[in-house]
């Protein structure tokens, strides 16, 4: 029988095979046929300490039979306040800058994205009013940069095949050139004259842009932007949705910078990646903005389930998980597994740019059809599908992203398939 389910990033046309996953265990799927998967891609990036973690499970479970749900405009629950003040403990800090104070919920990525643009343009409005600056509403943005696929996070995301439908519906940005290597310095000086035209904010995916093709930039580079905007009074935006929860070898990616955005949107591993939640955070001046006895001065978001007392259950776990157990050690051992393997398979001839930041790994093949339509991704994908293993390359770029208990063995068997799949799909000089 046909399923009437319409998956996303699927073209149901070409009648590709669609796993059936029935259990998850650690990094490991097992799937309907009785066959396993190895989930090289922590299921989209969510998926952090591994699949079905006991301390997650049970903490859903528990506030499941206590509170499941609760209007949020003007209610509160426990679960929501403990892991507020979880995230504020956690976020990164710099001396001089100010911190990250107030914690507004949703529930995925995009619309953390969303939310945090919503805050910038209120900010300048409600300063506008007040008299305090001048309205701004510009956005700058970083090129080949994603955010997500609501019509917010598209319109400051790259434009192509992926939002052409909706390009009527996509705002106006500035679009700063990305700093590949070479080029670090147009990238700061185009930050710099588009500062000067006063935009609201600048929105960056910090060090590491990922659906554009996992491009690596340095910790040196974002504290130069930060900087930039701080001279010009421009709102900076740090989208650490993926980049977040140890991802990069710290917590979060602004850490290696010394830097603190006035706004920082998190999702993904904020639930250890068992369940939906999201979080924008923002400085006391973001808040402050909105502060009033006027009813028409308040934040107009929310969604049904905002900070839904399970999911915060489930947040409020893997905090736990945080501060009581050595994950940032756990995440140096597997960087140290990839990076040793990685090594090999850059002296691969039909592989090139080999790059790495902490737990994730990236590696171009060098293929005579490596566009991003081009069926080498889709094939690629059966291929690994065949040897147990889930990878979903974007384009000729094969990445990495692991939960943090993948083991040695599973490590050796990614590797290898990724060697032979250069030996079938490679070109060989």
């Amino acid at each position: 029988m046909t399923s009437p389910v319409w998956h996303p990033f699927t073209q149901h046309g070409l009648n590709e095979p669609i796993p059936h996953v029935v259990r998850a265990q650690g990094a490991t799927l097992h799937l309907a046929d009785g066959s396993t998967l190895i989930d090289a891609i922590s299921s989209w990036w969510v998926t952090t300490h591994g699949h079905c973690h006991p301390r997650i499970a049970a903490a859903i479970a528990q506030q499941a039979g206590q509170l499941d749900q609760l209007i949020f405009a003007a209610y509160t629950h426990e679960p929501a306040e403990e892991v507020a003040r979880g995230l504020i403990a956690i976020a990164p800090r710099a001396e001089g800058q100010p911190e990250l104070k107030h914690v507004f919920y949703s529930d995925s990525g995009s619309t953390a994205v969303e939310v945090a643009l919503k805050m910038a343009l209120g900010y300048w409005h409600n300063l506008a009013l007040d008299g305090l600056a001048e309205s701004r509403s510009r956005i700058l943005v970083l090129e080949h940069s994603y955010h997500g696929d609501t019509i917010g996070a598209m319109s400051i995301g790259e434009r192509g095949v992926y939002n052409a439908a909706w390009q009527p519906l996509l705002f106006d940005v500035g679009t700063i050139p990305f700093p590949a290597s070479g080029q670090e310095q147009a990238c700061l000086d185009a930050l710099e004259a588009a500062c000067a035209d006063k935009p609201a904010a600048f929105i960056v995916e910090p060090l590491l842009l990922g659906a554009g093709g996992m491009l690596l930039y340095s910790p040196v580079l974002l504290r130069d932007m930060a900087a930039i905007c701080r001279k010009h009074g421009v709102l900076f935006i740090a989208d650490e949705v993926m980049t977040g929860w140890g991802r990069t070898g710290t917590l979060f990616a602004c850490e290696q910078a010394g830097i603190v955005p006035d706004i920082m949107a998190v999702a993904k591993g904020i639930t250890g990646g068992a369940i939906p939640l999201a979080a924008t955070l923002a400085t006391a001046p973001i808040f402050d903005a909105h502060l009033s006895t006027d009813r028409a001065r308040l934040f107009y978001h929310s969604s049904s389930y905002t900070a839904n007392a399970i999911a915060c259950a489930a947040a409020a776990a893997n905090l736990a998980i945080w501060r009581e157990e050595d994950v940032l050690g756990r995440i140096a051992q597997l960087a140290d597994g990839i990076a040793t393997r990685l090594g090999t398979l850059a002296t691969h001839p039909a592989f090139a740019n080999a790059r790495q930041l902490s737990t994730i790994a990236a590696i171009d093949l060098i293929a005579a059809d490596a566009g991003y339509l081009s069926d080498l991704a889709p094939r690629l994908r059966a291929f690994f599908l065949e040897r147990g293993l889930l990878l979903r390359p974007l384009g000729n770029t094969i990445y990495l992203m692991p939960p943090y208990c993948l083991d040695a063995d599973q490590l050796d068997r990614l590797f290898a398939a990724l060697a032979e799949a250069g030996d079938i799909f490679g070109m060989q000089p």
